[in-house]
């Protein structure tokens, strides 16, 4: 039943569109990719800034700008993500590294949640972040930079 519902996904005229045109797949490929890099690249300077690199940038004016700007690199990635996954469902499900992928994604989201809802994340001061909060961004640039090379070792499988 599940092997039938990938195989039905993989049919769908978003992904049989991505299959046929090498145009279009790589514009889609190229999207993902600048969302990854606008995710990531977000994620890193903020968490590299709850770690106490560049404290003469206010936490309080750059922590919620950074993190809405991660949110929306996030929202892009999902959708390019999906679409690309669509072309090879079949294949996909069964690949470890985009299983591992998926998890570490979880596990990003799970500590951006619990990041969130900390008061002293909601009350940043200028100056050095918390210990919690710095735990949480070490915890972030393992994750999502896990997420990077998982998605990275996927080809490779």
């Amino acid at each position: 039943m599940a092997a039938e519902f990938w195989q039905w996904l993989a049919q769908l005229a978003p992904a049989t569109w991505l299959q046929r045109s090498a145009l279009a797949y790589l514009v889609v490929n190229a999207a993902h990719i600048a969302a990854l890099a606008m995710l990531i690249g977000t994620i890193v300077t903020l968490d590299l800034r709850l770690l106490g690199l560049n404290r003469q940038v206010p936490l309080p004016v750059i922590a919620p700008f950074l993190s809405r700007m991660a949110g929306w690199g996030l929202g892009f990635a999902v959708l390019s993500g999906i679409w690309l996954f669509l072309v090879n469902a079949p294949s996909y499900v069964e690949n470890v590294a985009f299983r591992l992928k998926l998890a570490l994604i979880g596990a990003g989201l799970l500590n951006v949640l619990l990041l969130h809802r900390r008061r002293d994340w909601r009350r940043l001061a200028d100056g050095p972040a918390s210990f919690a909060l710095r735990v949480h961004a070490a915890l972030s640039l393992a994750l999502w930079l896990g997420v990077l090379l998982a998605g990275r070792w996927i080809g490779f499988i």
